[in-house]
């Protein structure tokens, strides 16, 4: 914006020299010419005949350079008035006489227009009449100049204009960029530090930068230091919890082994269905403490082969396949009980309704996102079933062994990531979930 209005700026100060200078130019020729028409009545006068007399020097050589564009000439205005004189210039040629009806004389008996000249150019003519003695003898004083010449110089003077206007401009634009460029390395720097915290690879600013961002710098590490220590209370106190909880749970399953009967049984349930929903609250508020704090870093396909390799061996009436390999360098920003999770639940689903086979696909999807697909060819689900079985809690088939839970900790885990969760009909005849997550470089 700056060198917008810089060049804005040239162009107004350029269009107004310019004015000016076409100004003083004409002034100035329209000065030099009613001098010179002064020099020349001076230098004329009449005999007792009454012809024209005198060798006037207006000192300018363009009067004695024939076809020069610089004429001066000397007519009878009278009856009693003979002869004419005329520049060397002019070579004995005429230049034509506006009538005085279409151009009269001003209050100071003199008259100027515009007429061609002998050479291609504009003449700009100048004329007065003067009584030269007390027998009335009167001649006319002509004195012509050059008009093309004096816009040519204003031309000229425009083009000289332009160009030093144009290289003051373009210098000032150069200028600013690299202004801008030296000026603005620095929150590049910043950037790239953030980045670099952002993705794990760094976990406060670089120090040492000009003193108008140093503060800067030093505020995001402040708040950098603040999140960790809430990441670090939240890790303590989701700890605290879970250690408080699990001593009053086992003494409630060691209680029930000792009740016996269908109380036992109900006892156990409960328990065990309030240790899940425990654990999956505390996911939940490690995952939100977690969104405060610093982006973690997860190889995905090592997670992915092993829990594979675990399912496999859980379930060895079914053909486990894993298709990842092309997507190796993928890394999940986030932490790896977080992916375990998500995948160990997914999978353990299918593994569960499966009939021969379960297929997890791994793929890129954009610059910062990758997917992981897992399938199975069991009986699938449909329209209302799906959105069912993501109620927290829910199950479609009792005889079924679980909570319900699965999914609903799946689906909440990836919201935490801003991560989506898809149920649709797999390639395989089944299921197919497909969860979307961020990936860093």
């Amino acid at each position: 914006m700056t060198s917008l209005w810089g060049i804005v700026a040239l162009f107004v100060a350029g269009a107004l020299i310019s004015t000016l200078y076409e100004r003083t130019a004409t002034r100035g020729f329209e000065s030099l010419l009613g001098a010179q028409l002064y020099n020349l009545v001076n230098a004329v006068e009449v005999d007792n005949k009454g012809e024209l007399q005198g060798d006037p020097d207006l000192g300018d050589l363009r009067y004695s350079r024939p076809l020069s564009g610089w004429y001066w000439e000397v007519l009878p205005a009278s009856a009693n008035t003979s002869g004419r004189l005329t520049s060397t210039s002019l070579v004995l040629l005429k230049i034509p006489q506006k009538p005085v009806s279409k151009v009269p004389f001003d209050q100071m008996y003199r008259r100027s227009y515009e007429e061609p000249g002998l050479n291609g150019e504009t003449l700009e003519v100048l004329e007065t009449e003067v009584v030269l003695d007390s027998q009335n003898h009167t001649a006319r004083f002509r004195v012509m100049g050059s008009l093309s010449s004096v816009e040519n110089d204003i031309k000229a003077f425009d083009r000289t204009l332009l160009f030093y206007l144009g290289t003051v401009g373009l210098g000032t634009v150069l200028v600013n960029v690299i202004m801008l460029v030296f000026a603005l390395r620095p929150l590049a720097r910043v950037r790239e530090s953030l980045a670099e915290v952002r993705e794990g690879r760094a976990e406060r600013l670089e120090t040492g930068l000009p003193v108008e961002i140093e503060p800067l710098a030093v505020e995001m590490n402040a708040l950098i230091d603040n999140n960790r220590r809430i990441v670090e209370r939240s890790r303590t106190q989701v700890g605290n919890l879970a250690h408080s909880l699990k001593t009053p749970l086992a003494i409630l399953m060691n209680e029930a082994e000792t009740i016996g009967g269908d109380k036992r049984r109900l006892v156990e349930e409960q328990a065990e269905r309030m240790r899940q929903q425990v654990q999956h609250y505390l996911d939940r508020a490690r995952m939100a403490a977690q969104g405060q704090g610093i982006v973690f870093r997860t190889p995905v396909s090592t997670v992915l082969e092993r829990i594979v390799r675990v399912i496999a061996k859980l379930n060895p009436h079914l053909t486990v396949a894993y298709a990842g390999a092309e997507t190796g360098g993928l890394v999940f920003a986030g932490e790896r009980q977080d992916l375990e999770e998500i995948v160990g639940n997914l999978l353990e689903n299918a593994g569960k309704w499966a009939k021969h086979r379960v297929r997890v696909t791994c793929r890129a999807e954009g610059a910062d996102r990758f997917a992981v697909i897992i399938e199975d060819d069991g009986p699938g689900l449909v329209g209302d079933e799906i959105r069912e079985a993501l109620k927290r809690g829910r199950r479609l088939d009792e005889a079924t062994p679980g909570s319900g839970l699965g999914l609903s900790i799946v689906r909440d885990l990836t919201t935490e990531y801003r991560g989506t969760l898809e149920l649709r009909r797999a390639e395989l005849g089944g299921l197919a979930a497909v969860v979307v997550l961020p990936r860093i470089r």
